[in-house]
């Protein structure tokens, strides 16, 4: 791994400590957070992949157009699309004023973006 995809990586794991940790507060939580921090993480290490296998990744946050980027040029990658739309809308969503993740809610997207955490350093050799 370069040192390139190494900082991307750390960044990753930075944000998965950061919503694991939010998820446990007691006192004045921040699901929405805790949301946002578990879809970077996700978002980070696809585009750590995709720097490794030689692609340059594009700025954007939308966990599908980096999947559509890593299909063809990483075979063993796959993703659940559902996953991949339920991280991007939690991280946009939860945002801004209308709507407001909860304690579920905000659990569900953690574990489903550490199973996608997995997945992804497995591709990368950690």
């Amino acid at each position: 791994m370069n040192e390139t995809v190494k900082e991307w990586v750390d960044k990753a794991e930075a944000d998965f400590a950061t919503a694991k940790r939010e998820l446990q507060v007691t006192d004045y939580p921040n699901y929405d957070a805790v949301c946002f921090h578990a879809q970077q993480g996700v978002e980070k290490l696809m585009k750590a992949l995709l720097i490794h296998v030689g692609v340059m990744p594009p700025k954007t946050h939308r966990l599908l157009a980096l999947d559509e980027l890593l299909r063809p040029v990483c075979s063993d990658w796959t993703a659940d699309k559902e996953d991949l739309q339920l991280l991007t809308r939690a991280a946009v969503d939860f945002r801004y004023p209308g709507e407001t993740a909860d304690f579920e809610e905000a659990k569900d997207v953690v574990d489903v973006s550490l199973r996608l955490r997995e997945a992804l350093l497995h591709l990368l050799g950690d």
